[in-house]
């Protein structure tokens, strides 16, 4: 990423290729890999288990609270009534931005993600937890 590019431009680089990639319930290992190398390019100690993501801000402290910065990497399969290619992240005249997973639940994980590394290296009077979650469209064991 260029340093130059705002924190909303990133994100939408960021959605744009989580969109692009099929990540079908118990099928997000290329979410997974995309999610966990983009934070640890941003300096951030990731964990993962099967194909769940998460990390802790920078200054964490056991005994603080924690707030959960959470949302899910997996889509729905694309049903037949698509008039786009749903693996195509597209935008149009309005600039709306299309593709599957692109509000369930691309775009809210992409902000919270944002969020959380702009915030990461503050010392807040709580831990920031960012998780993004596999299997929720099928309330799946691996979630």
């Amino acid at each position: 990423m260029m340093a130059t590019q705002t924190l909303s431009d990133r994100a939408i680089a960021l959605l744009k290729k989580l969109i692009e990639i099929p990540s079908l319930s118990k099928e997000e290992d290329k979410t997974c890999v995309l999610l966990a190398d983009y934070l640890k390019n941003q300096g951030v100690t990731v964990h993962i288990d099967g194909n769940n993501v998460w990390c802790f801000s920078e200054h964490y402290d056991a005994t603080k609270p924690h707030l959960l910065l959470n949302s899910h990497h997996d889509t729905v399969k694309p049903n037949s009534g698509y008039s786009r290619d749903p693996f195509t992240a597209s935008v149009n005249e309005e600039g709306k931005l299309f593709g599957l997973g692109s509000n369930d639940a691309g775009g809210p994980l992409v902000s919270l993600l944002m969020t959380f590394l702009h915030f990461y290296q503050q010392d807040l009077p709580f831990n920031m937890v960012f998780a993004a979650t596999a299997e929720e469209e099928i309330s799946g064991k691996g979630g």
